[in-house]
């Protein structure tokens, strides 16, 4: 199959061609099965065509495949709405727009936020991933590849060091950074919003310091300032909770939605206080297929599966297993490059690390065409890309979950 007139700049993690996929397996066009721990890049949290999410999408395609919800509003985005917003666990009432990414979700929390306070400077932090847009790249935590070539990119933005026991940034560290920054960089005044993931995802899954959050949040609302929280990659049950703020003890005041919102169809939301979200002028927010009414009928429909038993049974069967078997990897010495376990809930990496604690990225490539040759796919994450990101589907049957970590410990042996 011929790629040439695809984009050479849109990089591949596995040069193969998939066909299709239930729940957690996958096959590509040459009858090859294999166990899919990437989930789409944290898209799949039910699964590839989940029985409920297909109907939704099959039914809805016979009665409204789309409505631009600015010209005329169609039913399936009231609903989903009015669900969604009932879905986000805070104290104050919420409304909120759809989008059709996490990316362009960030882009529009910008407006609201600048809309808000009259304030432009933007507060980001080491190692965060919030889209490809070119707002977004600048409030990445990383310049290769997403900043490269680019030019000049919108501002002002500044990052912080983020505070995780999985990158040994403490929160004090972090208050001292923060501190500096205000005393030389910018006036605090000047600045409309944190933007800050609970669990950071394309650093390799790095779980936000809980004291730094709760001082970021008082913070914010001794200096009006808004905190927004990125649950992109981190909502919708992947750390076992609905969204991974809660762990955190801490409300943000908006919230990006976006990758398993709706099952695999292409959506993402802004949504947060109520007055925030209604202060732009008329017109300030939407887009033509911003809530498209497929999209709209599987995020009800994986709002359906998505009970608080159901996410916490899934989250702690993948946590207590995904835990128990790096233990035991770590007891036997299975291979010298096993790192440390960073994250939390089903939201895993493991990385892999050289003798002297230096990253080991060389490996994690060698180990990703091993499990790929063994039938699993696997992804990447970290600065250095040497932390693997687990993904499997929250739903993924115990046998396949571990005949997947049967295969990654089989190829972690293989690593030199």
């Amino acid at each position: 199959m011929s790629r040439e007139t695809i984009s050479q700049s849109i990089s591949i993690v596995h040069p193969i061609s998939l066909s299709h996929g239930k729940n957690a397996e996958v096959w590509d066009t040459s009858g090859k099965r294999y166990i899919d721990f990437v989930g789409g890049i944290g898209v799949l949290n039910l699964g590839h065509c989940h029985p409920g999410v297909v109907e939704a999408i099959r039914e809805q395609a016979t009665r409204l495949t789309h409505y631009a919800f600015n010209a005329a509003p169609h039913a399936p985005y009231i609903e989903l709405m009015d669900r969604l917003t009932a879905f986000v666990p805070v104290s104050y009432p919420v409304s909120g727009m759809l989008t059709n990414s996490g990316a362009e979700a960030a882009e529009n929390a910008l407006k609201i936020a600048r809309g808000a306070t009259g304030r432009t400077a933007v507060i980001a932090f080491d190692g965060a991933f919030h889209g490809r847009t070119l707002a977004t790249l600048n409030l990445n935590g990383k310049v290769a590849p997403y900043k490269q070539k680019v030019g000049v990119l919108p501002g002002p933005v500044y990052h912080l060091p983020y505070p995780s026991a999985d990158n040994d940034v403490s929160c004090a560290e972090a208050l001292k950074a923060m501190d500096r920054l205000f005393s030389v960089e910018i006036d605090v005044n000047d600045v409309a919003c944190f933007i800050i993931e609970p669990v950071q995802g394309e650093a390799g899954f790095l779980a936000l310091d809980r004291e730094f959050a709760q001082a970021l949040r008082r913070f914010c609302d001794e200096k009006n300032i808004l905190l927004i929280a990125d649950e992109i990659q981190s909502g919708f049950g992947r750390t076992g909770q609905r969204f991974a703020f809660s762990r955190l003890g801490i409300e943000p005041d908006l919230i990006l939605l976006g990758k398993s919102i709706a099952g695999g169809m292409p959506l993402g939301a802004v949504v947060g206080r109520k007055a925030l979200m209604d202060n732009l002028p008329k017109g300030g927010l939407g887009g033509t297929y911003s809530g498209n009414p497929i999209a709209c009928a599987a995020a009800l429909a994986t709002l359906d599966a998505m009970t608080d038993e159901h996410l916490k049974a899934w989250g702690s069967h993948q946590e207590e297993v995904t835990v128990s078997r790096y233990e035991t990897w770590r007891a036997q010495g299975l291979t010298p490059y096993l790192g440390r376990l960073t994250g939390v809930g089903a939201m895993r990496g493991i990385e892999l690390a050289n003798a002297d604690g230096t990253p080991a990225p060389n490996q994690l490539a060698q180990l990703l065409s091993l499990a790929r040759d063994a039938g699993l796919l696997l992804m990447p994450s970290g600065k250095a890309r040497h932390i693997i990101r687990l993904l499997a589907p929250l739903t993924i049957e115990p046998a396949v979950l571990e005949e997947g970590l049967d295969i990654l410990e089989t190829c972690l042996k293989q690593l030199v």
